[in-house]
């Protein structure tokens, strides 16, 4: 079983920054696509970013694009989000998801993200 353990939520205002990190703390994990996803208040859960096994490769949902930055540290198989000009509607709880390949993957347990006007 693959635990990821995320961290870096918190309250901030509009305009902040904040800075997610997700390791998958499993010794001896082999590397994973990784992302995040969120799901704010009456939500559904829906895709913000994604970053490939290697960290080559990147993608972002249009509503992220140019204030968001995922990056990956392979060797300590560590992911993260860096968020800039924060957005109330960007309020939510945070998930990380590992990706092995089409029928495993894994999730956080989420963090929560609060920006206030």
């Amino acid at each position: 079983q693959v635990q990821l353990v995320e961290s870096g939520g918190g309250s901030v205002q509009a305009g902040d920054s904040l800075k997610l990190s997700c390791a998958i703390s499993t010794p001896g994990a082999t590397r994973s696509a990784m992302g995040w996803f969120r799901q704010g208040p009456g939500k559904e859960r829906e895709f913000v970013a994604a970053i490939s096994a290697s960290g080559s490769s990147t993608r972002y949902a249009d509503s992220v694009k140019g204030r968001f930055t995922i990056s990956k540290d392979v060797a300590l198989n560590t992911a993260y989000l860096v968020m800039n000009s924060l957005k109330p509607e960007d309020t939510g709880v945070y998930y990380c998801h590992a990706v092995y390949s089409k029928t495993v993957d894994y999730w956080g347990q989420g963090t929560q993200v609060t920006v206030s006007s």
